[in-house]
């Protein structure tokens, strides 16, 4: 089912929409639900994908050096200390914010840069995504139901 090419579209579309490259998954599963796509798929495959896109951008992050931030952005070694600081602990709820478009990957590769827990980003990074999702289904199911 997943090869079938509307739900492996919607599943490579959420994922490239969570890299640093601009892409809408949205008007995609929009697209699908209207068309009669079954929603259980489309919200798992968009989510899938979405979020291993988003760990992707994490992962990216981790590959960088916090002495590029200091040498590129000019930002002291101690205040990059202070921000892993105000983090700790919080990685779960900053990582819910990932879905955010513009910003999400931003915050996606900065999680991974300052090295926070991986679970728990991965985590949030999910339960994010997942709600987004779920939230556009509804309230594109609700205007298809407004024309029929």
């Amino acid at each position: 089912m997943l090869f079938e090419s509307g739900y492996f579209a919607l599943f490579l579309a959420s994922f490239l929409a969570a890299t640093v490259v601009p892409f809408s998954s949205e008007a995609l599963l929009s697209g699908m639900l209207a068309s009669n796509y079954n929603l259980y798929w489309c919200l798992g495959l968009a989510t899938l994908g979405n979020w291993l896109g988003g760990m992707t951008s994490y992962g990216l992050g981790w590959l960088g050096k916090t002495q590029w931030i200091e040498k590129y952005l000019r930002i002291k070694h101690s205040q990059i200390e202070k921000t892993k600081e105000r983090i700790a602990g919080k990685e779960l709820w900053i990582a819910l914010f990932c879905w955010l478009p513009g910003i999400g990957d931003v915050i996606a590769v900065l999680l991974g840069l300052l090295k926070v827990n991986v679970w728990l980003s991965a985590i949030g990074m999910f339960i994010g995504k997942l709600a987004r999702y779920i939230i556009w289904a509804l309230l594109t199911l609700k205007v298809i139901n407004w024309f029929h």
